[in-house]
């Protein structure tokens, strides 16, 4: 029996007949309504007739969760009096409840995906409800810009609705072509923020980590909800690591007077349906992800506790390394979330953040196409026609780097042509609903391990086990082999419909076909040990993961980046890993291991074949700080062999010794006192008049090397030749002999000076201002400062005492005879009386020994 007075109270009632017109009119409509008013259930149902209103079509509703699904689908049926799988079903990956009458199908968006590969029309399908859009998933958005294909090529008749509690209301207007968008009032009870920030700072999170600090913070704040306020308490937290440590800290029903309950996309079905169904008696706390944001509704709840915290996808292409990592909620989800307590009557939400720190939250979630790994995507657009994905219809174009980087692996995999273009290969691999990495190994594993073990392998990687499973992939397999819980049941599931999955697609062609990159089937492959079989499929799925041990505990990926097992770890000592799970912290050097498996060389060699090299490396070796001229066998940053390279290629011994030069600096050259000072000179030159004398700074000469260094370069092989190599008779190739300026470098900047006691003096233009260091009694009688340059710059003098030491400094001597002369003699004559000292120097004769006092 239809339970009509529900269906009556639910607000959104009021916006179907606007809803309606709109999608007869345009085909399309952007629904937005707040949580609670009925978005989810009642718009399906009327839209499919089932409420007696209309006539009876198909309707499609898509979902990002699978307890989403799942609770809209529950709750459609009931609304309708019926069971679910009757008039109204669910598919989700790995469970299907639907029959012929069912008219209604919540499915998730990657089961949408695959329906849209499979059959483009939809056919028989009338209207699809794309739920949640303001979540921005990437599944989501590539459904949405399909099925604008979809209306604009096959099916103009197809009906689109995007329906979201908070929106981009005129964007996805925009993008469905102009469609109407269409607004349903809520009842919405008012919610009390209460800030509660930690008394003591907290550390921001990073990666997967949360400050325990905080947590604790969060169980307080809990403990305090139940005191101060009535009515079941909904705890947002970032992850189901985060909500079983908060869960610890509560303790059980007796010692917080409350049952506790965690929801969240592991959950087994039980849980989050005895969640969803409402208290049996007594108070709860649920201890939720953002599953529990909008999409799913919990009776009884009149209080928010929000961490303030959300995972997000974060994929480091350069190192292969993919992630969720721990971010600020924004102002969108915590709105969404405070919004939860007043569904029902009044409520209360107590935000773990001061209300300072609220207005430094960014404004909405990131869209997940600007952040996550693409490949997944790149191969679905493939697949549908589009392999670089211009023309999809999409909020945010997916970005160009993380595009190049998926489509290196898809071609890697051979998903894909050079061209770009889905193989059959990658076909079979879209229509498996696993990561195209899971795909691959799927395919190449059944070859090596056989259908069913490859399977198990590759469910154990495509939802890794929980971390108490411990980091050896082939141990957590047999522990989940043996296992009751929670996890063991979603593994066998899973394992049981990629099996069948497999044994689907085969029929399409053999797995081992055009574009296989696995290693060739052994005879037997039941033959290979559980442990092999671990290693070898999780290679096939992380080719570039594939690690070789350098040093206790600690590894090189072939990827280029370290990684380090953990101290108790029971793989430290394997000389080959295969990485399955790795994440790398944010002041860390290497990627933190876990979760792995132990293979042989012979495993990773096969698996990661892509990325085997072998030729000549030439280069400088920081370590030596000399050249290396080796043969190399690699397996991407892994070394596998090498031997000395007798005759290297000459380009190759250039540009290491240039790449020498660089790193080293000149001073790798021989410089003789003649060599600076001859750089000294023209450094000069080229400050004081330009062009045509050269510039001879480091950058200059390392950015040139062959216009003055190239005859010495190509005679060296090593080190020791480029020692041995005379730096200033390089330099004087570049002095302007083409233009005759050449001739005039001892006039215009001369090495050594002539003063009046006959001593040639050498200049010093290592400063700002050539310097002449000379003693002061050989300069009697010299009226005029020399001037070099043409005359343009006077030299400095520096005046020394007959020890030597600087009496004076000046650049203009007449005025130093003048002025200052009188008070340097006074001081010195006594010190030194058997060196003349005249009254009047400019008339004395000039001399180089003592000759006796005046």
């Amino acid at each position: 029996m239809i339970h009509s007075d529900a269906l009556d109270r639910l607000p959104v009632r009021s916006a179907l007949p606007a809803l309606t017109r709109a999608l007869d009119a345009h085909g399309a409509a952007v629904l937005c309504a707040p949580p609670g008013t009925g978005k989810t259930t009642l718009v399906p149902l009327v839209l499919a007739g089932l409420t007696g209103e209309g006539p009876r079509r198909r309707v499609v509703v898509a979902e990002p969760r699978r307890i989403a699904a799942r609770a809209a689908a529950r709750r459609m049926a009931w609304l309708l009096g019926e069971n679910v799988g009757e008039q109204v079903g669910f598919t989700v990956r790995g469970e299907r409840r639907a029959g012929p009458r069912t008219v209604v199908e919540v499915v998730t968006t990657g089961v949408l995906l695959q329906r849209l590969q499979r059959d483009p029309e939809l056919a028989g399908v009338s209207t699809v409800v794309l739920d949640e859009c303001h979540e921005r998933h990437l599944d989501a958005d590539t459904a949405a810009a399909f099925l604008l294909d979809v209306r604009a090529a096959l099916r103009p008749e197809l009906r689109l609705v995007a329906a979201s509690a908070t929106t981009d209301a005129e964007g996805w207007a925009r993008l469905l072509g102009d469609a109407p968008v269409i607004t349903a009032e809520g009842v919405s009870h008012p919610v009390e923020t209460v800030w509660a920030p930690p008394e003591r700072p907290v550390r921001p999170p990073h990666g997967m980590r949360v400050d325990p600090a905080l947590l604790e913070h969060v169980a307080g704040v809990v403990r305090r909800a139940l005191r101060e306020r009535e009515g079941d308490v909904l705890c947002f937290l970032p992850g189901v690591g985060e909500i079983a440590r908060v869960a610890g800290r509560l303790g059980g029903r007796e010692a917080l007077g409350a049952e506790v309950l965690q929801v969240h996309g592991r959950a087994p079905a039980a849980v989050q349906d005895a969640v969803l169904a409402g208290a049996s008696g007594g108070r709860r706390v649920v201890l939720a992800t953002s599953v529990a944001e909008s999409s799913l509704t919990v009776p009884g709840v009149r209080v928010v506790v929000d961490a303030g915290l959300a995972r997000e996808p974060r994929t480091d292409h350069a190192r292969g390394l993919s992630a969720l990592t721990t971010v600020r909620a924004s102002r969108a989800s915590a709105r969404q979330r405070a919004g939860r307590a007043g569904r029902e009557a009044p409520g209360t939400v107590y935000r773990c953040w001061s209300e300072a720190d609220d207005v430094r939250l960014p404004g909405f979630p990131a869209a997940e196409i600007t952040v996550a790994d693409l490949t997944a995507f790149a191969l679905q657009a493939a697949c549908w026609g589009d392999p670089d994905a211009s023309g999809l219809a999409l909020l945010d174009p997916p970005p160009s780097g993380a595009m190049a980087a998926a489509r290196e692996v898809l071609t890697a995999t051979g998903a894909v042509s050079a061209g770009g273009r889905p193989t059959d290969r990658g076909r079979r691999m879209a229509r498996l609903g696993v990561h195209p990495r899971l795909a691959r190994a799927l395919l190449d594993g059944a070859r090596e391990a056989g259908v069913r073990r490859a399977a198990e392998v590759v469910a154990l990687l495509s939802e890794e086990p929980p971390r108490e499973y411990g980091d050896d992939l082939a141990a957590a397999w047999r522990t989940a082999r043996r296992g009751g819980d929670a996890y063991g049941a979603r593994w066998r599931a899973e394992a049981r419909r990629l099996e069948g999955a497999l044994k689907g697609v085969a029929e399409e062609g053999a797995a081992g076909s055009a574009g296989a990159c696995g290693p060739g089937a052994p005879p037997d492959p039941g033959a290979l040990p559980d442990d092999a079989v671990a290693g070898i499929v999780t290679a096939l799925a992380h080719p570039e993961r594939v690690a070789r041990l350098r040093g206790e505990g600690s590894y090189l990926m072939v990827s280029g980046t370290g990684a380090q097992l953990g101290d108790g770890s029971r793989l430290r000592s394997a000389p080959w890993l295969a990485i399955a799970v790795a994440d790398r912290p944010v002041t860390a050097a290497s990627a933190r291991v876990l979760l792995g498996a132990v293979i042989d060389e012979g495993a990773a060699r096969a698996a990661a074949g892509a990325l085997h090299a072998e030729g000549e490396e030439v280069r400088w070796s920081e370590e030596r700080r000399d050249v290396v001229a080796r043969r190399v066998e690699r397996l991407g940053a892994v070394e596998l062999a090498s031997r000395a390279l007798p005759e290297p290629d000459p380009e190759l011994l250039r540009a290491a010794l240039e790449e020498g030069l660089r790193r080293e600096g000149l001073g790798l050259l021989r410089w003789t006192a003649e060599a600076a000072g001859l750089r000294q000179r023209l450094a000069f030159l080229h400050r004081e008049l330009g062009e045509p004398w050269p510039d001879v700074s480091d950058g200059a000469l390392l950015g040139h090397l062959d216009d003055w260094l190239g005859w010495e370069l190509a005679r060296a092989r090593r080190r020791s030749d480029l020692e041995r190599a005379d730096g200033g008779k390089a330099l004087q190739r570049l002095l302007p002999w083409a233009s005759g300026d050449a001739a005039r470098l001892d006039e215009l900047a001369p090495e050594r000076i002539q003063v009046p006691s006959g001593s040639r003096i050498r200049v010093d233009y290592g400063g700002g201002q050539p310097v002449l260091a000379v003693k002061l009694q050989e300069l009697f009688g010299w009226q005029e400062t020399p001037r070099l340059a043409g005359g343009r710059v006077p030299v400095l003098v520096h005046l020394l005492s007959p020890a030597g030491r600087p009496a004076a400094v000046t650049a203009d001597l007449a005025s130093f005879w003048r002025d200052g002369y009188r008070s340097v003699r006074a001081e010195l004559r006594g010190r030194y009386p058997r060196h003349p000292w005249p009254e009047d120097p400019t008339t004395a004769p000039p001399t180089r020994r003592a000759t006796g006092g005046h």
